[in-house]
């Protein structure tokens, strides 16, 4: 039964949900690095929220740790190239909470255009400043927002709905997804120049960190309003309080700071500051359902390899995942089988080609293509997996190319693989017999029919008399039973194959023996 800490405040949701999926869950909240350290071994998930930060040494004393799942949209506390290589798949709710944080930004964008909350506190202390908080209206103001994805597009609705104009800048922004959103599509420089208002939606990557400073701050119209719900890093605070107290920013609504919790800031000195303590993605809703969504999403990956949301791996839903499972399978399997019989005779790999032909070209081959670089990486290293072995091919300099064919094929499904390493390139192909039992097909070109098994010995040889009856008699003498044997042959006394299967792994002084053998040419044990 796979074993899920909870490490962050969620709601009992969740643990409902891992519980009623067969899964079994501690709450352990509050607990210090080293606390965590020392027991995240007998966990197979781990769900945070933001506080836990999971760090290079968390995951390197995490060995049975399978997915962690941030029950929210940022993962800047998840050291993801550290979970990647490690194996690990890192998901997020990126749903969860988009309307309740869009909301905070538009609340937070009145409050700054009025003033409120200075007014209130005024008010309360006794005092009646009509003429002093002379506010501005957001109706036919620019709103620019940077970066519209799901938040973004969610604030740029609802100003829309206030009679704003909308302008976004967003590297990923489609023509026709501007369009459709009702917004213009912008460069950078030219929506600080135009912008009244200025809301930030952008995920904290190295591209974007520090995206307003002194030098985007000056391109800004004088008189300018900042909100940010995205994360503090995206603003130099220093250079932002700066413009504040020049007046070149009117004012600024911050919800996120560059170091978190803030309890200190110049920026808190400013009237012309509004600041709240990341409250985004805190609505009752939004915590039901993050933590709803995360628990799921930890639950169909655990149970059934299903992945949404991942960060360091393509998704693969809970309906496809039982489906693409037999062919994911047969990926792997052909994958070992070239890089099995490569790494034994050639060293190491130089281009990788995967060709889809028949049904399976028309499934998404993405998670199939990291499966078969799992089995082609494993003879390799270990603690390969679909997460990091996509990774691990690019990091060694591994070409990877995809076909997909939708030409007819001899058989319902076909994957082929090629494999060129410095000295050969090494052919393998297989297909699904009965729709999940994996089959090769072809090795080298040779057409040969043939089930996978735990054991595998795989020989190259002369097509002659006399080979089959010496080779039988090798294994026979050494107590080596054989379960079944294929052959297949380039011509008649040509090139030939033999590949059979054993009850036991074959002794390495019986596969010398093998070797020796006249008109053998290779002979290669194989695990799978």
């Amino acid at each position: 039964m796979p074993k899920v800490l909870i490490s962050d405040k969620l709601s009992p949701a969740a643990v409902d949900i891992f519980r009623s999926r067969g899964i079994e869950v501690d709450v352990k909240t509050g607990l210090s690095p080293a606390e965590l350290r020392a027991i995240i071994a007998g966990y197979d998930g781990l769900a945070v929220r933001s506080s836990t930060k999971v760090t290079a040494e968390l995951l390197a004393a995490a060995r049975n740790l399978k997915v962690v799942g941030r029950a929210g949209i940022g993962v800047d506390n998840v050291d993801v190239k550290a979970a990647t290589a490690r194996g690990v798949v890192v998901m997020n709710t990126p749903h969860g909470n988009a309307i309740t944080t869009a909301e905070h930004a538009i609340a937070l964008m009145f409050a700054l255009a009025r003033q409120i909350p200075e007014a209130s506190f005024s008010t309360k202390a006794g005092k009646w400043e009509k003429n002093r908080f002379l506010g501005v209206e957001l109706y036919g103001k620019t709103l620019g927002i940077i970066g519209c994805g799901n938040i973004g597009s969610i604030v740029a609705d609802r100003a829309l709905g206030l009679k704003m104009k909308v302008i976004a800048y967003d590297p990923f922004l489609s023509d026709q997804r501007a369009i459709a959103l009702g917004v213009e599509k912008v460069d950078l420089h030219d929506l600080f120049a135009r912008a009244d208002f200025i809301t930030l939606h952008a995920p904290l990557t190295e591209g974007t960190r520090h995206i307003i400073d002194a030098r985007a701050i000056a391109q800004m119209k004088r008189g300018v309003r900042i909100i940010n719900c995205a994360r503090g890093g995206l603003i130099v605070e220093k250079d932002l309080h700066d413009a504040l107290v020049s007046g070149h920013v009117a004012g600024a609504a911050l919800d996120v700071f560059e170091t978190e919790p803030a309890t200190e800031s110049p920026l808190f000195q400013l009237e012309n500051v509004i600041c709240t303590p990341h409250l985004g993605a805190s609505t009752v809703e939004a915590q039901e359902n993050v933590a709803r969504q995360i628990a799921e999403q930890m639950s169909d990956f655990l149970l059934t390899g299903a992945v949404m949301n991942a960060i360091n791996m393509p998704s693969v839903s809970a309906e496809d995942a039982p489906r693409l499972k037999p062919y994911m399978e047969l990926a792997r399997l052909l994958g070992a089988f070239a890089g099995q019989l490569s790494v034994a005779r050639d060293g190491g790999f130089r281009s990788v080609t995967i060709e889809y032909e028949g049904h399976v070209a028309t499934l998404n081959h993405t998670p199939l293509t990291a499966a078969a670089l799992a089995g082609l990486l494993g003879p390799l290293m270990e603690g390969v997996n679909m997460v990091n072995a996509p990774v691990l091919a690019r990091e060694r300099g591994i070409e990877l190319t995809e076909t997909v064919h939708d030409r007819p094929s001899e058989y319902q499904t076909l994957i082929r693989i090629a494999v060129t390493t410095d000295r050969d390139t090494r052919l393998v192909a297989g297909t699904l017999i009965a729709g999940f039992r994996p089959r090769l097909i072809e090795i080298k070109g040779i057409p040969v029919e043939a089930d996978f098994s735990r054991h595998m010995l795989y020989v190259t040889n002369e097509d002659k008399p006399g080979f089959i009856g010496r080779f039988g008699t090798t294994l026979a003498d050494a107590g080596v039973n054989i379960a079944t044997m294929h052959l297949g042959r380039t011509a008649p006394g040509g090139d030939a194959i033999c590949l059979v299967s054993v009850d036991e792994p074959v002794p390495a002084e019986v596969l010398e023996r093998v070797r020796r053998l006249p008109l053998v040419k290779q002979a290669t044990l194989l695990s799978f």
